[in-house]
Formats: C-alpha cells, sequence, structure tokens
C-alpha cells in the first residue's frame, strides 16, 4: 500500500476502534504508532513513541492545562461559589421561570471559574434543582435547566476545551477565550429567553415563586459572590490588558483562588490535598488524549491523508460555509457517542489542513466548534451532562425525562450557531480588541 493509502486504513481502523469503546487516547495512540511503523519502519515508529509525548508535554502552553484545572478545584474545594446561585435566585426569582435563569446565571459564574461543563452540571444539580423542586418546577424543565446551563462551561473562559484547541491548533488562547466570552453570553441569554418563553406559554412548568426578598436581603446575597467576581477580574482583566500571558494566567488564577480561600477560611488542609489530587488525575487523562492527537497528526503528515483530503475538498470547489455545514454535521453526530475533547482531538489532525485550505479562520472555527461539541453534552444517547443530573437527582426524574427537558435548550443552542455563523463579531470582536 502507498503512504496515502495507509493513513486512510488507519483512519478506517480508529473508527473501529472508537465504535468497539476502545479508550480514545490508547485507540489515537495505537493506530498512530502502527501506522508509521508500516510507512517507516520500526525504530522511527519507537522514536516518534518516545519523542512525541515529551515534546508536547514538556511545552511551557501545557503547563496551563494543570494550573486552571488547579483553580477550579480550589474554588470548588474552598466553597467559593457557593453564594451564585443564591444571589441569582434573590434578584431574579420573580421573572418568569426566575429560578430556572437564576440557574443559568449560576452556571455562567460557576463555568468562569472550572472551565468544566461536567463540574457546572454537577455543581448547580446539587443547588438549584432542590430549590427549584421546592418551587414546585416540574422536574424534567428543572433538570433538563440545569443540563443545559453546565454547557456554558467549555465557553466561557478559562476553558481547557479552548486550551487543548489553541494549542493543537496554534491559535493564541487568550484570543480564543475572548471570543469564547461573545459566545458564552449569547448562550446564556439564548436560555433565558427560551425559559421566559416556556414559562409564560406554560406557567405549570415554572410556577411564579410567591416569597419575597428584602432589598437588604438581596444585597447581602450580592457581598457573597465577590470571591467570584474578584477571581474573574483578575484572570480575564490580567489577560485582556495584557498583564499576563495565558499560560501565567493559570498559575495566577490558581494562586489567587487559594489566596481567596485562605483569606475567608474555607479552605482546609484536606481540601488543598483533594485539589491537587484530582487536577492531577484529570490532567493524566487530558494528557494521554493529547499525545494521541498529536501523534495522529504526525501519522497524518507522514502518510499525506490530510493533504490529500484537502486537495480533494478544494477540487470540489465546496463553498467554505457548505464545508463548515457539513463539519458541523459531523461533531453533532460525534457528539452522540463521545466526549468533547476526545471528539476534537481525535478530528482536528484530519481537519485543520482542510479548513485551512478552505481559508475558514481558525479563531472563529475554534469557538464555534467548542459551541458544536458543548451540544453533545446534552443530546442522547450519551449525552454526559445528562447522565451526571441523573446522578446527583437520584429517582427524581427519570434519563427520558431530563432528555425531554433537553429538547428545547437544543433548539436555542442550534439558534446561536446560526447567529454565531452569521455574526463573526460576536466571536472576534473581543479578541481584536484585546493589547
Amino acid at each position: 500500500m502507498s503512504n496515502i493509502e495507509i493513513g486512510y486504513t488507519g483512519i478506517a481502523v480508529l473508527l473501529v476502534l472508537i465504535g468497539l469503546r476502545i479508550p480514545i487516547g490508547p485507540a489515537l495512540i495505537g493506530v498512530s504508532f502502527g501506522g508509521i511503523w508500516a510507512m517507516v519502519g520500526s525504530k522511527a515508529a519507537w522514536g516518534a513513541l518516545g519523542i512525541i509525548p515529551w515534546n508536547f508535554t514538556a511545552t511551557w502552553q501545557m503547563s496551563s492545562v494543570p494550573m486552571f484545572l488547579l483553580m477550579g478545584f480550589l474554588c470548588y474545594h474552598a466553597g467559593l461559589t457557593k453564594g451564585l446561585f443564591n444571589a441569582a435566585r434573590l434578584w431574579l426569582a420573580r421573572l418568569p421561570g426566575g429560578m430556572a435563569i437564576a440557574a443559568v446565571f449560576g452556571a455562567s459564574g460557576f463555568a468562569a471559574v472550572t472551565g468544566s461543563s461536567v463540574a457546572c452540571a454537577a455543581a448547580m444539580g446539587r443547588i438549584a434543582v432542590p430549590e427549584m423542586m421546592r418551587q414546585r418546577y416540574d422536574a424534567a424543565f428543572a433538570t433538563g435547566t440545569v443540563a443545559a446551563a453546565g454547557t456554558i462551561g467549555a465557553l466561557i473562559p478559562p476553558s481547557i476545551l479552548l486550551i487543548l484547541y489553541g494549542i493543537v491548533a496554534q491559535v493564541p488562547v487568550g484570543k480564543l477565550f475572548m471570543g469564547g466570552v461573545g459566545a458564552g453570553l449569547l448562550t446564556a441569554f439564548g436560555y433565558c429567553v427560551m425559559i421566559v418563553i416556556r414559562a409564560r406559554l406554560n406557567p405549570a412548568l415554572a410556577p411564579q415563586v410567591t416569597e419575597r426578598s428584602s432589598l437588604s436581603e438581596r444585597m447581602a446575597a450580592l457581598v457573597e459572590v465577590w470571591p467570584v467576581l474578584l477571581l474573574m477580574a483578575g484572570v480575564m482583566g490580567g489577560l485582556f490588558l495584557g498583564v499576563f500571558t495565558p499560560t501565567e494566567a493559570g498559575a495566577a488564577g490558581a494562586a489567587l483562588a487559594l489566596l481567596i480561600g485562605v483569606v475567608k477560611g474555607s479552605v482546609s488542609w484536606a481540601g488543598l490535598r483533594d485539589s491537587v489530587v484530582e487536577t492531577l488525575q484529570t490532567t493524566a487523562a487530558l494528557f494521554i488524549i493529547a499525545i494521541g492527537a498529536n501523534m495522529l497528526t504526525r501519522f497524518m503528515a507522514i502518510s499525506g491523508a490530510g493533504k490529500d483530503l484537502a486537495a480533494i475538498i478544494d477540487a470540489m470547489g465546496a463553498h467554505p460555509m457548505l464545508l463548515l455545514l457539513g463539519i458541523s454535521l459531523v461533531y453533532l453526530v460525534l457528539g452522540m457517542f463521545l466526549e468533547p475533547i476526545g471528539a476534537m482531538l481525535l478530528t482536528l489532525p484530519i481537519l485543520l489542513p482542510v479548513l485551512t485550505t478552505a481559508g475558514i479562520d481558525l479563531l472563529w472555527f475554534g469557538i464555534i466548534l467548542a459551541k458544536l461539541l458543548e451540544i453533545g453534552m446534552i443530546t442522547p444517547p450519551v449525552g454526559l451532562n445528562v447522565f451526571v443530573i441523573k446522578s446527583v437527582v437520584g429517582n427524581l426524574v427519570s434519563t427520558g425525562g431530563i432528555f425531554r427537558g433537553i429538547l428545547w435548550f437544543l433548539v436555542a443552542d442550534l439558534v446561536v450557531v446560526v447567529l454565531l455563523v452569521l455574526f463573526p463579531g460576536i466571536v472576534l470582536w473581543l479578541p481584536g480588541a484585546m493589547n
């Protein structure tokens, strides 16, 4: 077989392995290793297996991943985000579907210190769902709201998904963070509009809250969110003003989170230990997948399959928007079966040459990609956020009930994707304003 044929065969084998539920990291590494061996021999394959993991993980940019993870775990174990939902609840509860809107705002704030959809969904599920049930909200509506709101975690920075995309696609992570702000806020706004419309059309989904809170209670609740606001201002302000790089921002954010926890007296030695251990475990899992993606990139480069595919698409004369539509459909389908980081790192080595040839802005595409992958977190049959919420609420509602509660949020998500495509400025304005 020619090198290009070996490349396409490797892609086919990889898809079969994924279909057999082989973990994505080992599948990527195994196929890439075997493909390089078939093309240039065992010595080159073993050399790639020895050099690529080191060259990838030892880069300065990758140090931001464990630092941002540590920041998120410190915030969680120190309880720095506890006041978010309560403050949003007191200020927004009188609106139609106000408790659900409060969950969306709470998740948006939580996203700004974690960067993880699953963490957002789990935290808001424990806090917001019981409160909504106390107010007699429909169980499917309440759980669907929280599962969908968790997806904002991968859009509003810091986002681990955007960090890894930036490193693989060679796009400045700081600009990706700023682009994610617009997409994240638009998503939150879209969810809130949809909640209000549904609550007005069917008040039984979200009965009007009769409890009243005084101005002093609402102001006191705002005081409780100062840790998150300070952390957001420190990290995002420093990035936007160029005080530190995205890589340094992770370390600065982790240090600031620890300092705030110490000042509040809410961080313990046990919490600090758990934060470090969970950071190490999550980082190791992410790095294995990322190393496999880098090996696949090398395999595709040696085989020439990536460039060949790009040339075929270019020769077809496909309009960039038509190409983007096709890629979007691929990611929506992949998202139904794979977790976002795995789906992204599995496909980027193949798609990046195609996107570059088509002249598509990789910064803009990175935000759309993150949005598409997050839609996969709430689509059946493997909507991870849905199963996270199910594990939190137990027998309160069935898994099918949560998926039913998700449906209208999926409609809102698709509208957001269309708006991001039609109006690129939503993504590109803030990155263009950076120093």
